[in-house]
């Protein structure tokens, strides 16, 4: 680790380029991989910030549309076949189930009106919905795992830097037969090192897993509220017109 000849070069101080500089290979690749984890931590967290208030905000905006009054075939065909908030993908995949029946009646001519068809239509569009969510959530909670793996093994991993640090300090210490201050100091400091940047990997990385677990877990409350109150909405429409129709 070369412990003597950072200590004379930079008596007064050793700077954090120094601390990496001078550290043993293993320490070195342990202090990469940590600030690569950081780096890809810190795009995970930028990108999931803009997507969940994005999917908030647009939710809200099609929730106020739905309840509105406004003509559910025609806030359909607005929406289109590319819906930009999880809830309106949610609308979207149930009145795409709603659609097919109607189209399949019309071309068969199907005038029975059972019960038991209103009933499996809307088992299936209810189906449709819950796999609509599981779908949204998934998709924002996609890398969330990757922010908690960095919060619950960044410090592991940077404790591991450390103490191999501190075991080649001490093999250097017996190498030079000196304990001065001034030659344990700078090997420890670059041991220590190894553990800063793990903590300073896996803080942002929990804070922001916490967070965005708690904001996602919100949405998704929302999103099942919305599915049975929209379910309750054709079930009512079933009572009105028996055949489903």
């Amino acid at each position: 680790m070369e412990v003597t000849t950072l200590a004379a070069n930079d008596i007064g101080g050793v700077s954090v380029l120094d601390l990496f500089w001078q550290a043993h290979i293993v320490v070195k690749l342990v202090m990469i991989g940590l600030m690569l984890a950081s780096v890809w931590s810190w795009k995970i967290i930028g990108d999931k910030f803009f997507l969940i208030r994005k999917s908030q905000k647009s939710s809200q905006e099609f929730e106020k549309a739905f309840w509105s009054g406004q003509n559910l075939d025609d806030l359909y065909r607005n929406i289109g076949h590319r819906p930009d908030n999880p809830m309106a993908a949610i609308f979207v995949s149930a009145m795409r189930e709603w659609k097919r029946a109607q189209d399949a009646t019309a071309a068969t001519g199907a005038t029975d009106g059972s019960v038991g068809n209103n009933i499996s239509l809307q088992m299936r569009i209810e189906k449709v919905m819950d796999v609509a969510i599981q779908r949204e959530v998934g998709s924002l909670e996609r890398h969330l795992m990757f922010l908690a793996t960095t919060g619950s093994a960044a410090p592991f991993v940077g404790l591991f830097g450390t103490v191999f640090g501190i075991m080649n300090t001490f093999s250097a210490i017996a190498a030079s037969k000196s304990t001065s201050l001034a030659v344990v100091a700078p090997g420890i400091a670059e041991a220590l090192f190894a553990t800063a940047i793990g903590l300073v990997a896996a803080i942002p990385a929990v804070i922001f897993y916490n967070k965005f677990s708690g904001d996602i877990g919100r949405m998704g409350q929302n999103l099942e509220n919305f599915a049975d109150e929209f379910s309750a909405i054709f079930s009512r429409q079933f009572e009105n017109k028996p055949g489903g129709q």
